[in-house]
């Protein structure tokens, strides 16, 4: 069973950065798809970000048009933990942010197994 936690979320101006952490249990970086998703309020949840392993060391991100340039993800394999930096923030990446394991490399949030809480993102203008 795949757990993880969402955490780094809050109210931030427009223009500013938020990273965003995902504590994961066991080797789930390693052996799952990892995906960032977020849903604002009377929209449907949407692929922020993927992520998956590439090599010993590496993995291999891609992202939403929307934020691509702004956002980027990273792994610290030592804490299990999977970030999504997240600069020059616009008051439409307000959401709550989750992050999501899975087996296939996928766009679909329905293809993901694995969920977190989610954490909310507000930026005011």
């Amino acid at each position: 069973q795949v757990q993880l936690v969402e955490s780094g979320g809050g109210l931030v101006q427009a223009g500013a950065s938020l990273r965003l952490s995902c504590a994961a249990s066991g080797r789930t970086f390693s052996t799952y798809y990892m995906g960032w998703f977020r849903q604002a309020p009377g929209k449907d949840r949407e692929v922020v970000g993927r992520l998956r392993k590439s090599g010993t060391d590496s993995y291999y991100a891609d992202f939403a048009d929307s934020v691509k340039g702004r956002f980027s993800i990273s792994v610290d394999n030592a804490k299990n933990t999977m970030y999504l930096q997240m600069n020059s923030l616009k008051v439409e990446d307000t959401a709550v942010y989750y992050c999501a394991a899975g087996t296939s490399w996928t766009t679909n949030s329905y293809s993901y197994d694995y969920w977190g809480q989610g954490t909310q993102v507000t930026v005011s203008s």
